[in-house]
């Protein structure tokens, strides 16, 4: 078997493993707060957020891929005989970020696999070839959207859940409101999804679509969402005048129960768009220079990648994520289904955005801050101490995978070289 052959086989079998490892941890940002409010059970959780991640991942995620692989190290200093070590540090970084996933996933953390990824990716190009080899505007760009990412998410939560209390809980007659409001909400849901798959393209089915298209798309979109809403609607008999506020209560949280399962395959779709890149973006940079033999940071995304990520995103998914649900889902804050929607949306609007800007942000950031941000929201009680030891694994993350990655590439370098 030829050298290249090896690394690439070796890569993948790394890069199954991450992938793996991201279904099983980040399936919480998607299903946590769905579960939590059983809106759907965790089997079907599960399930929908395999098919849903696998979609985000193969339609968006090569703009992110391409930040990964060729936007934080430079490079072009790794040339000659120094390919090889290029191909050894992304390996090491992949190797490193699976590692450390995987201990966060046995004892229920909540991770951010962008800032695992981007900071092995980071401590061998720091190590390696100095502080020159990194790009530390696009460092900070990075680091500025995990700040920015928890808390736009938990102050854009708030508000949406605030507008759903003023709008529908807190009216006269909760389910007229709801008759009236929830269409409009399904109608912008759809048009702000539609307009983050489309804006740009969809590279990886190589469709060009033009703006004023997209937005044609989605304003279309958006009216045919909001017209199959008010039929919804039409179909709930129950009304106010006929039932106590408890009941009224419990017919408009029945509404965003189901609802609450489309928010969450909307961010299961937006997850597997922008976290696909952790394991595919070093991947792709290792399988681009064994076969080439030199660095193209502007060479495609391959598409078989793309799907080779997706469905190991998948079998993690199906496989181990119950654990992080439960932390999310449970454990943080008491979760209803308007609750649940809120943060949910406001998670998948946020993570949409930075995947279209070509940002690895944390989806895992975004969705405990918007987590927190409704649970802030009257008053609900907030798990200080789960709060405490989510930050605190957030705070571990970077410096364990930085330096785990150069201890392995040390390893692997000294075997193979």
């Amino acid at each position: 078997m030829e050298h290249g052959t090896l690394i690439i086989l070796i890569t993948l079998a790394v890069g199954a493993y991450m992938a793996w490892n991201i279904g099983a941890n980040d399936v919480a940002n998607a299903m946590g707060t769905s579960v939590g409010s059983k809106a759907i059970s965790l089997r079907n959780a599960m399930i929908w957020a395999a098919i849903a991640n696998f979609c985000g991942a193969f339609l968006i995620g090569p703009r992110v891929s391409e930040t990964i692989r060729g936007k934080i190290v430079d490079p072009t200093l790794f040339t000659g005989s120094d390919i090889n070590l290029f191909v050894i540090g992304m390996l090491a970084a992949l190797l490193a970020s699976a590692i450390w996933i995987h201990i966060a996933t046995y004892l229920g953390w909540p991770v951010s696999t962008s800032h695992a990824v981007v900071g092995a990716v980071f401590g061998f190009g720091l190590v390696v070839k100095g502080v020159h080899a990194i790009h530390w505007k696009v460092i900070f760009n990075i680091v500025l959207s995990w700040i920015i990412s928890p808390v736009f998410g938990g102050i854009l939560s708030a508000l949406i859940f605030i507008a759903i209390l003023r709008l529908i809980l807190f009216a006269k007659s909760p389910i007229l409101s709801a008759k009236r409001w929830i269409p409009l909400i399904i109608g912008i849901t759809t048009a702000i999804l539609l307009l983050s798959l489309f804006y740009k393209g969809l590279e990886s089915l190589k469709l060009e679509i033009k703006p004023y298209q997209t937005f044609t798309i989605a304003i279309c979109g958006a009216i045919i969402a909001y017209f199959l809403g008010v039929l919804w609607m039409r179909a709930i008999k129950l009304e106010d005048e006929k039932s106590s506020r408890q009941q009224r209560f419990k017919v408009v949280e029945g509404i965003f129960a189901r609802m609450q399962i489309v928010s969450a395959l909307y961010v299961a779709f937006a997850h597997g768009a922008n976290d696909v890149a952790n394991a595919i973006g070093p991947a792709a940079a290792v399988v681009q220079v064994s076969q080439s033999g030199f660095i193209d940071v502007h060479a495609p995304v391959a598409r078989w990648l793309l799907v080779f990520g997706g469905l190991f995103i998948g079998l993690g998914t199906c496989t181990w994520g119950y654990k992080v649900i439960k932390t999310v889902g449970e454990k943080i804050t008491g979760i209803s289904p308007s609750r649940g929607f809120a943060a949910e949306f406001s998670t998948a609007t946020t993570v949409l955005i930075c995947s279209q800007l070509g940002l690895p942000i944390s989806t895992t950031h975004t969705i405990v801050g918007a987590v927190v941000g409704v649970g802030l929201v009257r008053g609900m009680r907030v798990n200080l101490g789960v709060i405490r030891r989510v930050l605190e694994s957030w705070l571990y993350t970077i410096p364990f995978s930085a330096i785990l990655t150069v201890v392995i590439y040390y390893i692997v370098k000294a075997i193979i070289l």
